[in-house]
């Protein structure tokens, strides 16, 4: 390991952002020559700055053939931390951009549509009249992937979604940081007027008939009614649709016998405008919420304040919960 007067002298005053702009365009092309041409230098200049900075670090960072170039492990371990370092700086000068005018700003942020239905809105509207200048762009994502791209690539500072799997079971990437927001409730709801919310007595077997509506195949919600059912010793029931659409589901519960389980926070926010009821069948089984940000990056200073905004929202669902004698991790 380098001394820091090695550092300083050796790898300090030699190594440049610029070599390592350079270093990315020739990796994503493959190629110096095509490198060059995007970066409007000669081909000569940059095959000059590899050689530079292999001579700095005293590795090899490309491997030459005629085919072109390809990038040796030493330097994928730089372009990481190359990645790192333009992310950071693009975010300095956002930083830079908020303190000179604190009052405008962007955050991009994704979340399934069943947190879009019920979670965000008295965020969004609380956070709205405090900072107006601030623009948020939400998009819809109905699962968590594994590698999460969209999140590692910046277009969103963050993303809100619901864990089909206990967190042990889904592997995500080391330099992905999971903060659970809180634990919602699933439970079954029709419409006021449907002929399951107006019986007295109802009993899971009285439901195989129904007419269900299941958010995915294989979702958690769908994946706990069939398990509710086996339990009992009774069939799975077939749902007569499949959809994310909230809205959709809200009307047709609200116009028809149809039953669907949902989170409660998606019913409490739903329940007043589509008349919708709450079926007396217990679904023990929490659904949670996590926020996933990357570790060890430095969010823009309105993100920092919507997250501030959306965990004060999520600690008042946690004492409602609790008041509810609801279990919560």
């Amino acid at each position: 390991m380098a001394s820091p007067i090695d550092w300083e002298r050796r790898i300090g005053r030699r190594l440049k952002l610029r070599d390592l702009y350079v270093l990315l365009a020739v990796d994503r092309h493959g190629s110096m020559a095509k490198a060059a041409r995007e970066l409007g230098m000669s081909q000569p200049s940059v095959s000059e700055v590899i050689a530079s900075m292999e001579d700095t670090l005293r590795v090899r960072l490309l491997d030459r053939s005629p085919r072109g170039v390809e990038t040796t492990p030493y330097g994928r371990v730089l372009l990481r931390r190359a990645h790192v370092a333009f992310d950071e700086l693009g975010q300095a000068v956002r930083d830079i951009e908020y303190l000179a005018d604190p009052t405008v700003g962007e955050v991009r942020l994704s979340s399934p549509e069943s947190i879009a239905a019920s979670v965000l809105p008295p965020v969004i509207a609380g956070f709205a009249r405090r900072h107006p200048g601030i623009t948020l762009h939400v998009d819809h994502q109905p699962t968590l992937t594994m590698d999460l791209p969209e999140l590692h690539g910046r277009k969103y500072d963050f993303i809100i979604a619901r864990l089909n799997k206990p967190l042990e079971e889904d592997k995500f990437r080391d330099d992905v940081e999971l903060e659970p927001l809180f634990n919602d409730a699933v439970v079954l709801a029709a419409g006021k007027n449907s002929r399951w919310a107006r019986r007295r007595k109802l009993r899971l077997v009285d439901l195989a008939e129904a007419q269900w509506i299941h958010a995915s195949p294989g979702g958690w919600s769908a994946a706990l009614v069939e398990e509710v059912f086996r339990a009992s010793g009774l069939e799975r029931p077939r749902p007569v649709l499949e959809t994310f659409s909230m809205h959709l589901r809200n009307h047709l519960l609200a116009t028809g016998d149809f039953v669907t389980a949902i989170p409660r926070s998606v019913f409490e926010r739903n329940a007043r405008h589509f008349d919708l009821r709450i079926l007396p069948i217990r679904l023990d089984r929490p659904w949670p919420v996590y926020l996933a940000t990357v570790k060890n990056r430095t969010l823009s200073r309105p993100a920092e304040l919507f997250l501030e905004a959306l965990r004060e929202q999520a600690s008042k669902r946690k004492t409602c919960a609790l008041d509810r004698g609801q279990a919560l991790g």
